[in-house]
């Protein structure tokens, strides 16, 4: 990110300082300060918090310095996201995070129906402004790694936008070309769905990544607690 070079002159931060604050190496904040920088959402939050700013102001300052123009309008609350409005339609949303460490309490939470706590927040620019609950995902494993433009990496963060889950029930609310993350009782996953048994309540989920190790399989949708239909992903 171009302001980060920006912040850290003004505060009279060398790259050094800076790598020393956050704990990182001198290499990284190299790194970090590039255009086209993927910084994980820990630091972010510790560099955040070194200026004295949220990351949604962060994101904000970034487009503002590379020239990207966004509207007078005050931002809002949606489904727990943060909306910030852009001209020509875009939005920046600032969507709760759900860690990969953080998985089994967010299923807990899911479970027990309760609201949602203070989460980490990490931003994706959009076109559109949806309905629908939208949450973000670490995801785990390369199982949807397949080096292709589709791939979700390991690691790599995915802005999920809540699907009907009784709509599932028909072919028709499929996107096979999508990838989805399902909530399910005992874990989180990223998968493709390609079929729906409705006499079963099945859903057939595969994998991108054709290695051995990963299996296509059957998921009862009874085990399913959300569906969401991944629409963008930082790697």
């Amino acid at each position: 990110m171009y302001i980060i070079k920006q912040l850290r002159r003004k505060k009279n931060l060398s790259q050094s300082d800076l790598a020393k604050e956050i704990g990182v190496s001198l290499r990284t904040i190299q790194l970090y300060e590039r255009k086209d920088a993927n910084i994980p959402i820990k630091n972010l939050t510790k560099i955040a918090d070194l200026f004295d700013l949220s990351i949604a102001e962060l994101y904000l300052h970034e487009l503002n310095e590379m020239g990207e123009p966004y509207g007078k309008s005050k931002p809002f609350t949606k489904h727990g996201s943060v909306f910030y409005p852009f001209e020509h339609g875009k939005y920046l949303v600032m969507a709760p995070l759900v860690l990969m460490e953080h998985q089994k309490d967010y299923i807990e939470r899911v479970l027990a129906k309760e609201s949602e706590r203070k989460m980490f927040q990490v931003g994706f620019v959009v076109d559109n402004l949806e309905d629908e609950a939208q949450i973000a995902f670490e995801i785990a494993g390369d199982s949807m790694n397949d080096t292709s433009i589709a791939s979700i990496p390991n690691k790599a963060i995915v802005l999920g936008l809540q699907c009907d889950k009784e709509a599932f029930k028909n072919q028709d609310a499929l996107d096979r070309k999508s990838a989805y993350v399902l909530v399910c009782r005992d874990r989180i996953i990223c998968k493709q769905i390609t079929s729906i048994n409705a006499k079963k309540n099945i859903l057939l989920c595969q994998n991108l990544n054709k290695s051995p190790e990963y299996q296509d399989f059957e998921l009862p949708l009874e085990d399913v607690l959300q569906i969401f239909k991944v629409i963008k992903k930082q790697l």
